[in-house]
């Protein structure tokens, strides 16, 4: 992990150990629906993009510790410029907001100096602060209905999203041409082969995936989206066509139930893993609310340029 010593001698107990720092230091744990179970269990808030922005902002803790991927941090920092926000790994980066450099996009934005530029949360605090309004994928339909019908708009850096929101809205765009290296793998055909093998199981899926998996879907939405559509459909067997974090919740809020994760064209274990969201570890959370670091800092001009479209965001939320 960037920074901190990997090799320091770990305590037998992690979870009483990473429990007693939380106390001392009046520190909460944010984790990601994607995290690993053993994160997720003993996270103080676990949810999606949207929840973990809202609830950041909600915390009394001096300092808060985001075990998910880079532009959450961030996202937790913008909000809470007085706060220590914390990763576990520095390197949890996320393809979308790799894929969309803040000086590349500014070039873009330049050749539609009348779209309002409605950006997904997966993005650097940099292309954030280059933004009229940010978005989730919980939100995003709502954020798009809410601009007037005869304002043009720039939607970035999600593709798959872009245009599952030009659907369902019937808003033409301009699109950023980026998309999650998870979702973005997801086969239709490999989710037809899981319908005749598990006949009747419901189909939910989110909104990163391709147009053609997007269409054998019964429920398309956010990861809280999907996580509440299984607690109230009446099926009791789910396909479940997103990052196989989320089944860990699942599982708990609907022990009665069965879900199969969607396998991608890049996993050969039956299902799909975020090499970014899993950097996060036990162990790295550990050293990283022990030695306080690593610390996420963005320049204030920046975080406050970001803290604007954000703003609207939550407003509408």
């Amino acid at each position: 992990m960037a920074g901190q010593n990997s090799n320091s001698q770990m305590p037998e107990d992690l979870i009483s150990a990473i429990a007693a720092l939380k106390r001392q230091k009046n520190a909460v744990i944010m984790a990601h629906f994607y995290q690993e179970p053993a994160i997720q269990d003993i996270a103080d808030y676990i949810g999606d993009s949207l929840g973990l922005a809202q609830n950041g902002e909600k915390s009394a803790a001096d300092i808060i510790v985001l075990a998910g991927v880079l532009f959450m941090g961030e996202t937790a920092k913008i909000l809470n410029p007085e706060k220590k926000v914390l990763v576990p790994d520095l390197a949890a980066g996320c393809s979308l907001a790799d894929n969309c450099p803040a000086a590349d996009f500014a070039e873009f934005v330049k050749k539609y100096p009348h779209h309002t530029k409605v950006t997904y949360v997966n993005c650097s605090a940099e292309v954030k602060a280059l933004s009229d309004i940010l978005c989730t994928s919980s939100n995003a339909l709502k954020i798009i209905q809410s601009l007037p019908e005869n304002q043009q708009v720039l939607f970035a850096p999600d593709q798959h999203l872009g245009r599952y929101l030009i659907k369902k809205s019937g808003r033409q765009m301009v699109l950023w041409p980026g998309a999650c290296e998870v979702h973005e793998t997801f086969d239709a055909k490999k989710i037809v082969q899981l319908k005749v093998r598990f006949p009747g199981s419901v189909v939910c899926a989110h909104p990163e995936c391709p147009e053609p998996v997007l269409d054998l879907a019964d429920y398309i939405g956010s990861t809280n989206g999907m996580l509440q559509f299984v607690q109230q459909s009446p099926a009791k067997e789910f396909i479940v066509v997103t990052e196989s974090g989320i089944l860990h919740q699942m599982k708990k809020a609907c022990p009665d139930k069965i879900f199969h994760a969607a396998p991608n064209n890049e996993e050969a274990c039956g299902c799909a893993n975020c090499p970014h969201m899993k950097k996060n570890t036990l162990e790295k959370i550990y050293l990283c609310l022990r030695d306080e670091r690593p610390e996420i800092t963005i320049p204030e001009a920046v975080r406050r340029q970001a803290l604007v479209p954000l703003r609207r965001m939550l407003a509408l939320s």
